[in-house]
């Protein structure tokens, strides 16, 4: 009858409403969630780039302590040696929080900053040639390193703009 059909028709109207409004829901968390990812994403970015531009500071340090810049040049270029690893300490942490913010939307993407030990006193105890080298080498490594990290998180950061803007 008609009356049952129009109940019919009521039902089946709130029904997707409230489908509707759910998907609404679903789909503002997710929505929360990549902008969650988004910033955490932004401040990794930032700790990388200033602990990139400490290595940078040390490897011109190095450069000048390499031909024959002294104890002073060999001071500066740890003290940029030192801030640099705490920016690194910094992104190491601000890493794993951009981690488990991509868990949260079933992302996996495995950020490596696996940068080694470059902070030592050798270089300063054997001031030469070779104990210079040496530093030289691994503030190089450490510079790629966080070259890499930054590359990795600016693509999945615009990965997850696209994704937002759709």
């Amino acid at each position: 009858d008609n009356h049952s059909a129009i109940c019919i028709s009521d039902t089946f109207r709130v029904v997707l409403q409230l489908n509707g409004m759910r998907y609404k829901s679903m789909t503002d968390n997710y929505e929360k969630e990549i902008q969650e990812a988004i910033e955490a994403g932004k401040k990794a970015l930032s700790s990388l780039r200033k602990a990139q531009e400490y290595l940078d500071s040390a490897r011109g340090w190095g450069i000048y302590d390499l031909i024959g810049g002294g104890l002073i040049s060999t001071i500066v270029k740890h003290d940029r040696m030192d801030k640099a690893r705490q920016y690194i300490l910094n992104a190491k942490d601000d890493l794993r929080c951009f981690q488990k913010e991509l868990a949260d939307l079933n992302s996996i993407n495995n950020i490596n900053l696996d940068t080694q030990d470059v902070w030592g006193f050798a270089d300063i105890l054997f001031d030469g040639l070779i104990a210079d080298m040496a530093m030289q080498n691994r503030i190089n490594n450490a510079r790629n390193d966080v070259d890499q990290a930054i590359r990795q998180v600016e693509g999945i950061l615009s990965s997850l703009r696209l994704e937002s803007e759709l």
